[in-house]
């Protein structure tokens, strides 16, 4: 065993050692939330051994197995694979969590059950790195499992809303049909390649496109890709800290992941290329589009996450993996940042998420807004900032790249978009009057709030530099264009900051009318809630409770049996007796047959 896998397996043993404790009696008498933190911060200290290395030598792709079980002609093994991408994902993902983990010790502090909080967090973090450095299709189907069940778990931890259990319900059931699709795959690869080791697969060089597909529609349920999308923005329902790990940096990139995983199956495949760029592209407007006209803070960001992985998807579809992998990496850093500063002012509004009810936290909370801004900065792909050298590159191997103009388009658009939805966010929430009520306590005094968002604004504007400068080239960039290509991702998104900066003083002078087409199709998410969980079930279902009604109750339980019995004894009893109900004439008789009785007793009385 060589460095780098022994420090891989002491990170799982270091961030194992706090669940077994929370175990055992022990948890009582510790600080919990600090313990886990701290295990976290350790974990992320020994990851940046291999990255370096990595960094200094380009030591990558060593595999580390151990013999696990053998299925008739299967093997399959525990492996652990060092590569490019799990070296790079690992302390990006715990540099993120140690962060969240400060902040959640801040966020929960007054809930109950805190360490079963964080031991949630800490459940998902194992499982996120099983995921990421897992060599068979097994262990990622482990993983990959496991980072749904703690979403869901996580997304429903306040259960006695209504909303946060359809919220957690959701997830799951989207997730779910992705989950067909990987199942699917798995199958497929099983019969065909007898193996689930990556390696093998890739060797086979399948140009099948069941696998693929199989694999696009688990990237779509998990990176709520469009048809599957309305998951993400409904995962909000639980609380700050999960919505900043799980539904901006880590969970949602597995999908993406996934695929990146497989590039050397995919990279050959038009079809499969040209169904991602197109579902990219069509993610990325649509999300966007809804984005523009919410009013929940945590809405609009959890939009913006679904929009950059539709940009994901339309990197991977220019058959660039690894710059898909390398905008995962920075999108971490200021995506989870953004939902924490949204989350700091949502605590010290006395949970307010409307951003109509925000305003002027420029002068009360001055670090949180300082890193809004920075954040959404990123987010748009501002100069030399960590999105700058993921979003930038994607943009311009867009322009140059020549295969499909209505997708190019498309992404275009979607990019200045983003910037109209970041500047509307600073606008309402950090800009204009306060318009929250005046006896609000806003501090932002604790360092277990501050810090974490600190060291995530030193990540968001030096992180993109260092890391874009250290990872070995992986494909030879266009070095030439002209220059109106060259400045058209920073050209349309500050022409998308002039329009928004403009619309939103519009709007705070003049009111529009509200009926407007366009404006409603955004502020209903684009009809698809209330078409895909409205219409479509209660179509289904009256139908099935007609049939149900007909067949069961009328038919079965009604006509069948206690119908056919009472009319069968009515018509029976009708045949077969005499009585006709005349109550008068049988008194008669009775008294007819009484005195003829007593009249023959007293004439013969023998």
């Amino acid at each position: 065993m060589n460095i780098a896998s022994s420090l891989v397996l002491m990170i799982f043993i270091m961030l194992l050692m706090p669940v077994f404790v929370s175990m055992t009696n022990l948890v009582k008498y510790i600080n919990f939330p600090l313990y886990v933190m701290t295990s976290i911060k350790y974990s992320f200290i020994l990851s940046l051994v291999p990255l370096l290395m990595f960094f200094q030598s380009n030591t990558e792709s060593m595999i580390t197995s151990w013999h696990w079980i053998t299925m008739s002609s299967m093997n399959i093994s525990m492996t652990l694979k060092i590569d490019y991408f799990s070296i790079l994902f690992m302390p990006v993902a715990l540099f993120v969590t140690w962060s969240i983990m400060q902040f959640s010790s801040w966020y929960m502090y007054s809930d109950l059950y805190i360490n079963r909080f964080i031991k949630y967090l800490l459940l998902f973090l194992i499982t996120m790195i099983i995921l990421t450095t897992a060599n068979n299709l097994f262990q990622l189907f482990i993983g990959w499992e496991g980072v749904g069940i703690m979403s869901f778990l996580l997304i429903g931890w306040w259960y006695g809303r209504a909303d946060a259990n359809t919220a957690a319900l959701q997830a799951i059931l989207y997730n779910r049909i992705g989950d067909i699709g990987f199942i699917l795959a798995m199958t497929w690869f099983c019969l065909n390649t007898n193996s689930w080791e990556i390696q093998q697969i890739l060797l086979a060089d399948n140009s099948n496109l069941i696998p693929l597909m199989g694999l696009l529609i688990a990237a779509t349920g998990k990176s709520a890709q469009f048809g599957l999308h309305p998951w993400l923005p409904s995962a909000m329902e639980g609380p700050t800290p999960v919505s900043a790990l799980l539904h901006s940096s880590t969970m949602v990139v597995a999908g993406i992941f996934l695929l990146i995983r497989f590039h050397p199956l995919t990279s050959n495949n038009s079809t499969m290329l040209t169904m991602m760029l197109c579902l990219g592209a069509l993610t990325t407007l649509f999300t966007a589009i809804c984005a523009l006209t919410q009013n929940d803070i945590k809405k609009i960001v959890a939009f913006s996450t679904s929009s950059q992985l539709g940009l994901m998807m339309v990197t991977l579809g220019m058959n660039l993996p690894y710059l898909a992998f390398l905008h995962i990496c920075m999108h971490a850093f200021f995506k989870a940042m953004l939902f924490m500063c949204s989350g700091s002012i949502i605590h010290n509004l006395s949970d307010e998420q409307d951003i109509r009810k925000m305003g002027s936290t420029f002068k009360t909370m001055p670090i949180t807004s300082s890193c809004l801004i920075i954040g959404s900065l990123a987010l748009t792909g501002m100069p030399f900032l960590t999105g700058f050298y993921s979003k930038d590159l994607i943009i311009e191997a867009l322009n140059t790249c020549n295969t499909n103009a209505w997708a190019l388009m498309i992404t275009l658009i979607a990019t200045s978009m983003t910037a109209i939805y970041s500047m509307r966010i600073i606008y309402f929430v950090i800009m204009t009057k306060p318009r929250y009520p005046p006896l609000m306590t806003i501090n932002e005094e604790n360092p277990n709030m501050i810090n974490p968002i600190k060291r995530l604004a030193i990540g968001s504007i030096l992180a993109g530099f260092f890391i874009s400068h250290n990872i070995p080239a992986t494909n030879i960039q266009i070095l030439t264009m002209p220059w109106y290509l060259k400045t058209m991702a920073l050209l349309i998104s500050i022409l998308g900051f002039l329009i928004a900066l403009e619309l939103n003083n519009l709007g705070s002078k003049l009111s529009s009318n509200k009926n407007n087409y366009y404006s409603s199709f955004s502020t209903s998410l684009g009809y698809f809630p209330s078409i895909m969980h409205r219409a479509f079930p209660s179509k289904a279902l009256t139908s099935s409770f007609k049939t149900s009604l007909n067949l069961l109750d009328l038919s079965w339980l009604e006509k069948a049996i206690p119908k056919v019995t009472s009319s069968t004894h009515t018509k029976s009893s009708k045949l077969l007796t005499n009585q006709k109900g005349l109550v008068k004439l049988y008194f008669l008789s009775f008294l007819i047959s009484l005195i003829i009785i007593t009249i023959l007793y007293t004439i013969n009385p023998e």
